[in-house]
């Protein structure tokens, strides 16, 4: 336990301030703010403005660009990392399955070495530390993993400039679009990892990626992650930003091979290939605007002997008012995915891939996942003084298909449909409030209310499920 805790002191410190450049006249140009934020993917930083001297003022500047060798700018060595703590508590999870509280502390450590060996070549290693404590039940895959590598590729590239193609080989995370199908499961204690090749393309103003990888599985001791040789996953991803906006288009082919696929219908290999498109205009911060995010996909393939036929289609608009005090946001969600009928020979049920753990908002580990569903999800979020954040939000949930049953996140199915011809799930009233403390320390608190509706009550057990969660996180 020693080596894990030296994570805690390695996440010590405070956070660096914005460094702003101000031209000296009106008529002339400043120089380009550096990029000081950091990434959901830490791989996808660049500091290497820290070539300059005279702009380190941050504690933990020296360790963001540490050169490797003298007189040649582009080989040096970026180090950084992340603490969190979150205490969560849950009430009859699974809506009365487990009908008492379960509250426990998850602990996140990481830490990750980025060296880059001239302009063609660079390797990448993140550790990860994920300890669960007090859970009733013991943790859960995604509540603890000792000590691992969360990461760990070698990079060959010709340039990061337009056309231009590298190739990554080893573990690596994912993450795409809005994460409703590919996401690194930040919720969660335990990130999400894929050990395989990518090969990542500039053309023009396209970023094109194509991958082939195996999700990486999560034992809970020391080293001993593998990757799963009964999941085989690859596609390619492209997106291409409007040259007039700040509207993107993103379209994908994905491919995804599972050796035992559980669903309402049962048990068989699952060979599902899925084609889809998202546009996307992202939120408004300065200015008073629209934002939105329209994404709709098709399903195929085989299930057993018999064949796959799926869809969903995802939308949020939202609207900014920067002007009104409390700067408000106000957004709205309406999305639909299909469920199966078991007396069919086509399997109907969409499959979400690798989601994001908060597809729903703060039931980031709880409640039901994006599968066989049908939800209207108003939301509103308001920025106050020093940082402080707030938001509210309140979802409806019915099944598009009665015959099939409900399905958690990551597309297990936890309630089945039994002999209930009810649609309505339930719905579900939430809070969050965010402190944004520096760049560096940030805490939350989340609460939420899954009322049970008509399909869990019929099914049974189908009591009212509550959950809430105090975060703290630090990152350098």
């Amino acid at each position: 336990m020693k080596s894990i805790r030296i994570f805690r002191v390695l996440a010590a410190g405070f956070f660096l301030t914005v460094l702003t450049a101000h031209a000296q006249s009106d008529k002339a140009a400043g120089p380009p703010v550096p990029d000081r934020s950091y990434k959901l993917l830490r791989n996808d930083e660049d500091w290497t403005f820290l070539r300059d001297p005279t702009l380190r003022q941050d504690f933990w500047d020296p360790i963001k660009y540490i050169p490797l060798r003298s007189r040649a700018d582009d080989w040096y060595l970026t180090i950084g990392g992340e603490a969190r703590e979150v205490w969560e508590q849950i009430g009859n999870d699974n809506w009365g399955q487990q009908p008492y509280m379960n509250g426990y502390l998850n602990e996140r450590y990481m830490l990750s070495f980025d060296a880059h060996y001239g302009e063609h070549i660079r390797s990448f290693v993140e550790f990860k530390s994920g300890l669960n404590s007090f859970r009733r039940g013991g943790p859960r895959p995604i509540d603890e993993k000792k000590l691992d590598f969360h990461a760990a590729f070698l990079e060959l590239g010709t340039s990061t400039e337009a056309n231009s193609i590298a190739l990554r080989v080893g573990r690596q995370e994912l993450e795409y679009g809005s994460g409703r199908l590919i996401d690194v499961r930040e919720g969660p204690n335990v990130r999400l990892s894929f050990d395989g090749f990518m090969v990542k393309s500039k053309i023009y103003s396209w970023q094109i990626d194509g991958f082939a990888v195996r999700p990486d599985l999560d034992n809970p001791g020391f080293f001993d992650n593998a990757p799963n040789h009964a999941v085989g996953f690859w596609g390619v991803y492209a997106t291409r930003p409007s040259p007039s906006s700040k509207i993107s288009l993103d379209v994908y082919y994905l491919g995804l091979d599972r050796k035992q696929a559980t669903f309402e219908r049962g048990t068989a290999q699952e060979v599902r290939h899925t084609l889809g498109a998202r546009l996307s205009l992202p939120v408004a911060t300065e200015k008073s605007g629209l934002d939105f995010d329209y994404e709709g996909l098709w399903q195929f393939g085989t299930f057993g002997s018999g064949n796959i036929r799926a869809w969903t289609v995802a939308s949020e608009t939202g609207y900014r008012f920067p002007t009104v005090r409390l700067k408000p946001r106000f957004s709205a969600k309406a999305d639909i995915s299909s469920g199966d009928d078991p007396s069919s020979k086509t399997l109907g049920t969409f499959n979400p891939l690798f989601p994001k753990g908060n597809y729903f908002g703060v039931l980031a580990t709880t409640g039901p996942g994006p599968i066989n569903f049908i939800d209207v999800h108003p939301h509103v979020e308001t920025t106050f003084p020093y940082n402080v954040t707030a938001s509210v939000d309140w979802i409806f949930q019915w099944r598009e298909n009665i015959l099939d049953g409900l399905y958690s996140v990551p597309g297990s199915l936890i309630r089945p449909a039994g002999n209930s011809q009810a649609r309505f799930v339930g719905h579900r009233p939430g809070a969050e409030l965010r402190w944004q403390v520096d760049r560096h320390l940030w805490f939350q608190a989340d609460y939420g209310i899954f009322y049970a509706g008509r399909f869990l009550k019929e099914t049974q057990p189908g009591r009212n499920l509550n959950y809430w969660a105090l975060w703290a996180g630090y990152k350098f």
